[in-house]
């Protein structure tokens, strides 16, 4: 935890293991968790590290859907195979696999394409939103808190999160709404490369997407019996930006039902350029209410 920034950037540089015979062949680590579960945004951001590998460098990626199949462990490598399912003139496809002692954890498709012109328009930048300077940090908002996953909110992640609404980690004030805003940024400054950017962006989305349906609920993280785990997860990559600048990421839930939370977000850059949109589900078992 005294580097998060750096552990995520070794996380991210996958090794070419040099093998191919219908696919191509990675393994990267896993970054270390408190309750010894490969994060999901960890995976993947590697699994769009490993499919930019067999990509030419003028199709950045702009699209991705993939299933978490199984927990990952922290204790174990991950193998990353990409298969080059199609590369036509404007496109490319690729899916790619993340296997721990032979059997898949995510399955992902992803696609790039060239840099082309066309008709453009985006839903604004919401209004209303304060400074991120203005809110506290999660380690200010957790301080005095001594449990093992609060001290990885607190000073373990890779990004300074930064909740516009109160966060929900021990409690939910206000009105339970499903839908909520949090600013995000890198820690610390990141290399030059847009697909490291891009990766990264991958990774961040996955954080507290599903606290929109959380919240709905009026029901904290630190509910007795809570159970959570996603499901699938799609993002389209719309316009550059890099994630050591201010990002804000509206979230909302349209719906829940049978175990499951649906949550969709924007992810806008500061001068409000919409970066990205994301759509995931997730389990969510919560105790029954007591009679």
């Amino acid at each position: 935890m005294s580097d998060p920034l750096s552990g995520l950037l070794a996380t991210l540089d996958l090794t070419d293991t040099g093998a191919r015979t219908t696919e191509d062949i990675f393994t990267g680590p896993s970054e270390w968790q408190p309750h010894g579960r490969v994060f999901g945004g960890q995976v993947l951001a590697q699994s769009v590290v490993a499919a930019t590998r067999t990509v030419p460098e003028d199709r950045p990626i702009h699209s991705m859907h993939g299933y978490f199949l199984r927990p990952g462990d922290i204790a174990l490598p991950i193998t990353f195979s990409v298969d080059r399912i199609h590369d036509g003139r404007s496109f490319t496809t690729r899916r790619t696999q993340a296997y721990q002692e032979g059997v898949p954890i995510l399955s992902m498709i992803a696609s790039f394409q060239t840099e082309d012109e066309g008709l453009e328009h985006q839903e604004p930048f919401p209004d209303g939103i304060p400074d991120p300077e203005t809110l506290p940090t999660a380690a200010e908002t957790l301080e005095g808190i001594d449990h093992p996953i609060a001290k990885v909110w607190a000073w373990g992640r890779p990004f300074d999160i930064r909740h516009v609404e109160e966060p929900i980690w021990m409690t939910v004030s206000g009105d339970s709404e499903p839908h909520q805003a949090v600013w995000m940024k890198s820690v610390g400054p990141m290399p030059d490369d847009p697909n490291l950017h891009r990766a990264a962006l991958a990774y961040l989305s996955d954080f507290t997407l599903l606290e929109s349906v959380l919240r709905g609920h009026g029901l904290p993280w630190a509910t007795p019996g809570l159970k959570i785990a996603s499901l699938d997860h799609a993002m389209w990559w719309h316009r550059f930006g890099r994630v050591d600048e201010w990002l804000l990421y509206v979230q909302e839930s349209p719906n829940a039902i049978g175990g499951r939370g649906l949550a969709f977000g924007r992810i806008y850059s500061r001068d409000g350029r919409l970066l990205a949109s994301v759509a995931q589900e997730g389990t969510i078992r919560a105790p029954k209410p007591k009679p």
